[in-house]
């Protein structure tokens, strides 16, 4: 996730606590927790309902037509946005059992529209109709929105649309407060993981119904080829961040005479396995760490004196101080290490937000927990009314259960723990025992770790940071020479993604390929 002003509303991994592995990873993936506001002061749009072009529609199965010709109404919605609710099938293989709603939110183009884009933020869990609505004058340039329409949507599972549902805003905020003893054993450990895991996936299972068995990637990405049909688009144009890398990859190998331009920013590597790809950001993020620790010691004020192995052990005897005794904000929450390190990590996403961290360091060096419990409720999106914006966690947790298969093996995860706390010995140990949580899922995983090659697709445009922590500059090389028509550009900086937030010649490069058609240089360095 990609932070503004960390004054907006709006998503790291923890410690062996229910709370923290079921929140912290969902930044990991994510452009979308913050949002910035900036509304475009157009008037609100007319109106009306619409229906697909034939042209758009294509051949597509006879069980699946009503779906692709549906009517939609749009309706002015959000001051100067258009809204609507579209429905697609709940199982694919058998589209006529029954449906649910995705919702989405749509931007005119302030000029004449070529079509539109379809704008994925990440996650898995990130609202496309947040993004769009509260920050679309961040992921998109004024060039873009003039040419094109925007369309932000919530794929299935998430917010608005038919969504999975786990914790209440009161359980969460509860369990974000939680932590396990210090002196347990690791079997002690394990065995109250594990209660804790199978309390959480039954109260999903029961909360959520059959949906929580159709939060796949494979499932959304076909919802995405209705959505380009019912706007009658006859190719998808896409702009994906992170997650939404890997959901405009699946698009494109599903379909991929109907990939149009897509833009794949902060790439993932879907041949990776959830356990490389932890790893792959256990490291980005100790990376990241070293750099912010050493940007900071160039500073006057820096709390971490000495050289910068001397800063990171500075924050790691911080991290044990909080996981000792752990200490309460000015509202009365408890802050436990699971909390602390969610709200640590997440100015790490942008190189930009390294001084706000700075502050929230210095006034827990004074006993002060205020500001980095802000950060973390940034992290899980929580308001200051302590309700949450969205269901990024519960979304996040369901979506991967089906996405990935994973170990619970005590003695993988174990093996597994030691080669994070190598890679990285600040984060490693808070992203270890994940598989704990999948393990009693009520639904077992439907797809794997896979190459995407899209054949036949047109030039597919993939973008690598390369100082990025959550997806790693590596996995857009990977993803780039994995599918056939792969276009790789490099922005040489910190943070995470590039579009929106790097320089003018990401921006342009961007730009010119949605708007003109430019296909840039593979290999082209910004």
């Amino acid at each position: 996730m990609t932070l503004g002003p960390l004054d907006s509303p709006d998503r790291t991994p923890r410690r062996r606590s229910m709370a923290f592995l079921a929140a912290s990873a969902a930044v990991v993936l994510g452009l979308s927790g913050c949002t910035l506001f900036s509304p475009s002061g157009k008037e609100a749009p007319a109106t009306g309902v619409e229906t697909a072009d034939p042209a758009a529609i294509g051949e597509v199965d006879e069980d699946l037509r009503d779906f692709y010709t549906q009517e939609v109404q749009w309706k002015g919605c959000e001051g100067s946005f258009s809204c609507a609710t579209i429905e697609v099938p709940l199982d694919y293989s058998d589209p006529g059992r029954s449906s649910i709603e995705i919702a989405a939110i749509r931007s005119d183009a302030t000029g004449e529209a070529q079509g539109t884009v379809l704008v994925n933020p990440g996650g898995p869990g990130g609202s496309g109709f947040n993004i769009v609505r509260d920050s679309l004058d961040y992921v998109t340039s004024e060039r873009l929105r003039e040419d094109f329409d925007v369309l932000g949507f919530d794929p299935r599972g998430v917010n608005r649309s038919s969504a999975v549902k786990c914790y209440t805003d009161a359980e969460l905020d509860e369990a974000r407060q939680e932590s396990y003893p210090v002196d347990a054993s690791e079997e002690e450990l394990l065995a109250l993981m594990t209660a804790d895991a199978e309390e959480y996936a039954g109260l999903c299972a029961q909360r959520t119904g059959e949906l929580l068995g159709f939060v796949d990637t494979e499932s959304a990405a076909r919802d995405m080829d209705i959505l380009r049909a019912v706007v009658s688009d006859e190719k998808l144009n896409y702009l994906g961040f992170s997650y939404g890398t890997q959901l405009g990859a699946t698009y494109a190998d599903l379909f991929p005479e109907r990939a149009g331009r897509l833009v794949l920013d902060g790439a993932i590597d879907p041949s990776l396995s959830n356990e490389n790809i932890t790893l792959g950001q256990a490291s980005g993020f100790e990376n990241a760490l070293r750099a912010y620790v050493a940007d900071c010691q160039q500073g006057a004020d820096c709390p971490y004196p000495g050289t910068v192995d001397d800063g990171v052990a500075r924050i790691r005897d911080l991290f044990a101080a909080v996981e000792r005794e752990p200490s309460r904000a000015e509202d009365g929450r408890l802050v436990p290490i699971s909390t602390f390190v969610q709200g640590f990590i997440l100015p790490l996403y942008d190189n930009g937000n390294w001084p706000t961290l700075t502050q929230a360091v210095a006034s827990a060096l004074a006993g002060d927990m205020n500001a980095m419990l802000r950060l973390a409720d940034l992290s899980a999106e929580r308001r200051p009314d302590g309700t949450y914006a969205t269901n990024s966690t519960a979304a996040f947790l369901a979506v991967n259960c089906l996405d990935y298969p994973m170990t619970s093996d005590p003695a993988q995860m174990r093996a597994d723990e030691q080669e994070l706390v190598a890679a990285s010995p600040t984060f490693g140990r808070f992203l270890a025992y994940g598989g704990v949580l999948c393990a009693p899922w009520a639904y077992p995983p439907v797809l794997g770790p896979a190459p995407l090659q899209a054949d036949g697709a047109d030039p597919i445009v993939v973008i690598g940071t390369t100082g990025d922590p959550a997806t790693p500059y590596a996995w857009s090389t990977a993803l780039a020479d994995q599918l056939e028509s792969g276009v790789h550009v490099t922005w040489q900086g910190e943070g995470h993604t590039a579009y929106g937030r790097s320089n003018d010649c990401i921006r342009d490069t961007v730009d010119s390929y949605f708007i003109d058609g430019t296909v840039p240089e593979d290999g082209t360095r910004c």
